[in-house]
């Protein structure tokens, strides 16, 4: 049955003018390349540009240029892109983006859904000329991801991953399966994201950790996942960690996925990221992801290790990186658990943004010095990052470049007061991808702001560039898949998607296809010969022969592959990896390791004694690979490597420690102990000691803690005081009885409020001194967190509001005037403040730094100056212009940063807690207030709980700030550190 959907709408090549939209145009020649320059603007390029605008250039390498290759109104507002075998670029568009937050009658409005457009350039002259609605489908609220592969055209939209088959070629879908549904994340930026094919012929794809995820594959397999993320859009409201899979594992927040074309094997390739947004495979098998923060300041691109823990929120989901963050860690180690056992190493911390879509680029076309180039789009800092991944032991190096950007220093400081409104910070890339002609395309959003579910262009317009080498005109090439040559074409395509047409073709002509597919093992591209490796190994014995061999190769990343490719196609996989173990490279025994995860210890106990003996003490992420292989098996891995391990554990060397922190076995608690009151070993070794404690969930381990809080070393004491305190709301909550061991006690403050609070509601204090009380207890840090709470339960005397309204937003507790505003009536008011009248004054830096010290630090960083509680904000000049801050400024809620949305906890006895929930478990709760306090609440005693939806910064004119003092802070945090 066909789906009804619209008539597909055509245009006409034209060059568009942008000033009925904008107030600006794009000059663009018949050759399709863009000029024009702007003198207020344009500085000196030392990458070469290419003009897109009279006051917006891109800026790239010397030897590439870029045209304006389509713009709205052929579509709008690209969330991503695909290229099918002609050549065409497929969009996902998101029109009505959050509904909730940015309403449709203010905007663009597609009430019949959002749409798949078909774009295409039909004469060859490097411009899309020719524009068609695939599908329009109210299904498809917000969707994140496309990926065309043949007729079937696979949209991400959370909680569904449909897919569109167009049967008859006519560029109408015929038929719609929902390929599968449960992920969390209806219409949120964290959720459902882009599928890619891989070289193995599987599918890959993402979701954010707006969860919870419960997904049942084909086969009945099911994947449950989750973390204590909730909020962000009003549906996001139930979320969960600690959730267990068919494969009796806990995978949390953000995941990598993988999944058979058929819909069964659904397998997570990785997991606790925050806001993967788009996997990128190479052809030897890497996957690489971005990640984004909440700190702006470590958001970050990474390889992903099969299996691997990213490291955002805690092991099993029920903390975020806040309620773990140590005394003396900075935000991204914290942020990405960089030292805690069991996660893989973090890989480029790129600072603030708001990282989207990635690719690979394996092709030729561009010139050689980019090919193995990976690209992963920075929409919130306007760039395209390039690396190009250097092996590492058993990880990656990642050196970062700006590849293409609309400034020509990424990172310098702008002098935003001379600019009212530069649309420089408007390009927005949200996509990279490689067409069939090996140039580049990038979607380009288009927005003054990014994140926290806004958007403020309200035309929709956006546009697609293409990247080619200057003066070189590239041609997609026609491919046909009905004869071996033609699949060879496609396998061999620079554009990702099109090699699985080849791939299947070849694949389903088994051993007849093994000699053209061999030939491609000494091509001259390496990643042509990677995916002959993956083929081959599909392809029968013949074919699989061909890769055994390959496992001798003296190529590093062609074992790998082979490994791999075999693993996937050899059911024993203990024999393959007894080939291997011994490989000189570590990164091959990494990939051994890997394999050996499920395996019985049994079954592979002789392979994980030479894998931990390989180990050289320096290789983190060789380290992890071990720690991953000996999975629910550490302690039999301990007693198999203990004979040659020194009895005495302060005579370990620094390999050995490694080891031990990694795998953690409850039997070493006591060695822990003895390490960590070593007086010989130093400070570092002494502090290793004490994490791989408290990472023992045992009560030997737990009570060697309390042991360590009362030794005369003021530094080892210190730290396990915090360990003490720490794990007692969550690993270890049950493994002593801590009243009796550590009692808790009331501070007299609160014990003097909640006696106030007793007799404020005691039914014999006269009216009188209820009135008094009340109004004692509004200006009382302790007393206004009470008589808040009384307010939510809906348990104060309503005849007291009034009363406690004139005294509460003077309360000295900052959090207390901000949770009032729910409750209370402000008094008066200071008028409102002109977003057009701030952004006419000049602000004075050195003032704004004294508006900043007096109202800012109490809860946000910027340089040395603040405390880290709310989102850092030393690099926020390089997410923000400078109406972009200051509406952030105005409107404090409108953008809540994700994981910064304020609860109101209240207790049996009346105690209220306000603040940001950074743990949620099963036996204890964790809030950070204002004031960057923790507190730690037994679930038993929580009455009650509440998410806003409004900030925890409070709103410049409850501060009493002028227009001028704001105008003045913008300039302080606009000018960098």
């Amino acid at each position: 049955m066909k789906i009804a959907i619209p008539n597909p709408t055509r245009f006409l090549s034209t060059s568009i003018l942008l000033g009925s939209l904008l107030g600006w145009s794009i000059k663009v020649q018949q050759s399709g390349h863009s000029i024009g320059t702007d003198p207020e603007i344009a500085g000196p390029n030392r990458r070469g540009s290419i003009v897109a605008a009279d006051s917006n250039k891109l800026y790239l390498p010397d030897d590439l240029e870029a045209t304006v290759w389509a713009e709205a109104p052929m579509f709008y507002n690209p969330t991503n892109i695909d290229v099918d075998a002609r050549g065409r670029i497929w969009v996902t568009e998101a029109v009505n983006y959050r509904n909730f937050n940015n309403k449709p009658e203010t905007r663009l409005d597609h009430p019949e859904g959002e749409r798949v457009m078909i774009l295409e350039d039909t004469n060859g002259d490097g411009k899309a000329d020719q524009s068609k609605v695939y599908v329009q489908d109210k299904d498809l609220v917000s969707p994140l991801g496309i990926a065309v592969i043949g007729n079937k055209t696979i949209v991400s939209a959370a909680p569904n991953l449909i897919i569109y088959t167009d049967e008859n070629g006519d560029d109408k879908p015929d038929k719609k399966e929902v390929f599968l549904t449960g992920f969390g994340g209806l219409d949120h930026d964290h959720s459902l994201h882009a599928l890619v094919a891989g070289p193995d012929g599987k599918w890959y794809f993402n979701t954010g950790n707006a969860g919870p995820h419960v997904v049942k594959d084909k086969a009945g397999w099911t994947l449950r996942a989750g973390s204590i993320y909730t909020g962000g859009t009003p549906y996001n409201t139930t979320n969960k960690g600690n959730m267990i899979s068919d494969d009796g594992r806990i995978w949390v927040g953000g995941l990598a996925l993988r999944i058979n074309p058929d819909g069964t094997g659904l397998k997570v390739m990785g997991h606790n990221f925050r806001n993967n947004y788009e996997t990128a495979l190479d052809s030897y098998g890497n996957l690489w992801q971005n990640d984004n923060d909440d700190q702006v300041v470590a958001c970050r691109t990474s390889w992903l290790m099969e299996g691997g823990n990213m490291g955002y929120f805690s092991q099993d989901g029920t903390r975020f990186w806040q309620g773990d963050q140590r005394p003396d860690q900075d935000i991204p180690t914290a942020h990405w658990h960089q030292e805690d056992p069991g996660v893989v190493p973090v890989g480029d911390i790129s600072g603030a943004g708001s990282p989207t879509g990635m690719v690979f680029y394996e092709g030729d076309e561009l010139g050689a010095k980019y090919r193995g180039l990976l690209l992963s789009c920075e929409a919130g800092r306007n760039v395209i990052f390039s690396y190009r991944p250097e092996p590492q032991g058993a990880g990656y190096r990642m050196p970062r470049t700006d590849f293409i950007s609309t400034f020509p220093k990424v990172d310098e400081d702008y002098k935003w007061n001379d600019i009212r409104e530069d649309i420089r910070k408007w390009f927005r890339p949200s996509d990279v991808a490689v067409g069939t002609d090996g140039a580049l395309y990038i979607a380009d959003w288009f927005d003054p702001v990014v994140g926290g579910h806004q958007m403020k262009d309200k035309k929709g317009y956006g546009r697609i560039y293409r990247i080619t080498p200057k003066g070189k005109k590239l041609k997609a090439p026609v491919i046909n898949t009905d004869k071996t040559a033609g699949q060879i074409l496609a396998l061999t395509n620079p554009s990702t998607n099109i090699r699985l047409l080849g791939f299947e073709k070849l694949k389903a002509q088994g051993d007849k296809a093994v000699k053209p597919v061999a030939k491609l093992l000494t091509a001259s591209n390496p990643f042509h010969r990677a995916r002959a490796i993956w083929l081959l190994s599909q392809l029968g014995p013949k074919g699989r022969k061909e890769v055994e061999n390959l496992l001798k190769s003296d190529q590093v990343d062609l074992r790998i592959t082979a490994f791999r490719a075999l693993k996937q196609v050899q059911p024993d996989v203990v024999a393959l990896a007894r080939q291997m173990v011994d490989d000189p490279s570590p990164a091959v025994r990494r990939e051994v390791a890997i394999a050996l995860r499920d395996v019985p210890f049994e079954q592979c106990k002789e392979l994980l004694v030479k894998l931990a003996n390989s180990y050289d003490g320096t290789d983190r992420f060789y380290l992890e690979a071990v720690g991953m292989a000996a999975d629910k098996k550490e302690e039999a891995l301990y007693a198999a490597l203990k004979p040659s391990i020194p009895a005495n554990p302060i005579q370990w060397d620094q390999k050995t420690a490694n080891l031990i922190w990694r795998l953690h076995p409850a039997s070493t608690a006591d060695l822990m102990k003895q390490r960590a009151l070593a007086s010989t070993l130093t400070a570092d070794a002494r502090k290793q000691a004490i994490v791989a404690l408290g990472f023992i969930k045992d009560p030997a381990a737990a009570q060697a803690m309390v042991e360590l809080t009362k030794q005369g070393d003021k530094s080892i004491a210190k730290q396990a005081d915090y360990w003490v305190d720490f794990r007692r709301a969550n690993d270890w909550a049950n493994l002593l009885d801590w009243e009796k061991v550590m009692p808790s006690k009331l501070s007299k403050p609160e014990q003097q409020a909640l006696a106030m609070r007793q007799k404020l509601m005691e039914e014999y204090t006269s009216a009188e001194d209820k009135v008094k009380l009340a109004k004692e207890m509004a200006v009382n840090p302790e007393g206004g967190k009470l008589l808040v709470g009384l307010a939510a339960e809906k348990k104060l005397p309503e005849n007291l509001k009034p009363v406690i309204s004139e005294v509460i937003f003077t309360n000295p507790d900052q959090s207390v005037r901000t949770m009032a505003g729910d409750y209370f009536t402000r008094p008066g008011g200071s008028g409102n403040l002109s977003m057009k009248n701030i952004t006419a004054l000049k602000g004075d830096e050195a003032a704004g730094l004294a508006v900043f010290k007096a109202n800012c630090t109490t809860c946000h960083r910027h340089g040395k100056q603040g405390k880290d509680i709310g989102p850092e904000l030393t690099k926020i000049h390089q997410k923000f212009d400078r109406n972009g801050l200051l509406d952030a400024i105005l409107n404090p809620s409108a953008g809540l940063a994700f994981g910064y949305e304020p609860w109101l906890i209240t207790t049996k006895n009346g105690q209220t807690y306000y603040g940001f929930l950074i743990s949620d478990g099963q036996d204890a709760i964790v809030v950070k207030d204002a004031a960057g306090q923790k507190h730690t609440i037994a679930t038993g005693q929580v009455v009650s709980r509440k998410q806003y939806s409004t900030s925890l910064m409070p709103d410049p004119s409850s501060l009493g700030l002028s227009e001028q003092q704001l105008a003045d802070l913008v300039a302080y945090l606009l000018k960098g550190n």
